[in-house]
């Protein structure tokens, strides 16, 4: 077996290992299903649980593990960055934003409880997130709250979301555009994921700044490889609709560079991203050096 091979196995098991760890911590920290109002937080926990890898807690338990933290002092961090994360897919899904029935293989949250209900739910998500935040540390909670609430506000996620459905309306996209809208809707938030789990591990600013430009890159380099799946794959490998986002006429880096420059480009951001991992102290084998390559292999 290649030596390539066995550390994709290797950042396989990690991977697994990490989104059983946050699927255990969310089922602790979240509403019981049964618990009032029952419909609301039965569509919440299927939001929820309904798969994916789990990057952005992983991300917040590998750094802060790097730097030291337990992994209880990453529970909550974790769990609230996968609140706001499904609060954001519950909403982009909606037929007023990106309109689409299907995410992560399932169909999405409004297709099987409603439109009203599932705005409720992303509702609650993102205020169940900083809930969470609440409860940690206390010497660490301004920061988290921070930290979260600039990367997934109006300059952050959201406003990435808000120039995203501009620059569709327009049809007509740049580079720049496309770094624009990648580095708000979904690099900050797992550049949050990173300072995070800098945060709770005590790191100072200058640490902070490099975790969190790590995940800067690596948010970036996850985009374009899901551009790229966007035109290359198909729905039951995709869990998610193929093909929208060139009908939609989103700014992406396909659309800006091509399908080979977007591979080119896909390819360089995961060069840049292990940079970033070593300028962290990681080392080749160790996960943060490797997840930028499993990206560039990923298939959903």
């Amino acid at each position: 077996m290649k030596v390539s091979e066995r550390q994709s196995e290797t950042t396989e098991a990690r991977f697994a290992q990490a989104k059983m760890w946050a699927d255990r911590e969310l089922d602790r920290l979240l509403p019981r299903a049964a618990d009032e109002p029952r419909t609301l937080h039965e569509a919440l926990r299927y939001a929820v649980f309904s798969g994916g890898k789990r990057l952005r807690p992983a991300l917040v338990h590998w750094i802060g593990l790097h730097f030291g933290a337990s992994a209880e002092t990453c529970a909550l961090p974790a769990a609230a960055i996968e609140c706001l994360h499904t609060y954001s897919l519950v909403h982009d899904d909606l037929p007023c934003m990106d309109d689409d029935d299907l995410r992560r293989g399932r169909p999405t949250c409004h297709k099987v409880y409603g439109e009203a209900t599932a705005v409720l739910v992303g509702d609650a998500l993102q205020t169940h997130a900083f809930l969470l935040l609440s409860g940690a540390l206390p010497a660490h909670v301004p920061s988290l709250v921070s930290c979260l609430a600039e990367a997934a506000g109006s300059r952050g996620m959201v406003g990435g979301q808000a120039l995203d459905l501009v620059l569709g309306d327009e049809g007509r996209v740049s580079p720049a555009d496309v770094e624009r809208v990648h580095g708000w809707k979904t690099a900050a938030l797992i550049a949050a994921a990173c300072e995070m789990g800098a945060i709770v591990a005590d790191q100072g600013a200058s640490e902070r700044q490099r975790a969190a430009q790590y995940g800067r890159v690596l948010g970036l380099c996850f985009q374009a490889v899901d551009d790229v799946l966007d035109v290359t794959g198909d729905a039951l490998t995709l869990g998610k609709t193929p093909g929208k986002d060139e009908k939609a006429l989103k700014p992406t880096i396909v659309a800006a560079l091509g399908l080979d420059g977007a591979r080119r480009e896909a390819r360089r951001l995961a060069d840049e991203a292990r940079v970033a991992a070593e300028r962290l102290g990681a080392q080749q084998g160790e996960i943060l050096y490797e997840l930028p390559g499993e990206l560039l292999v990923r298939s959903a």
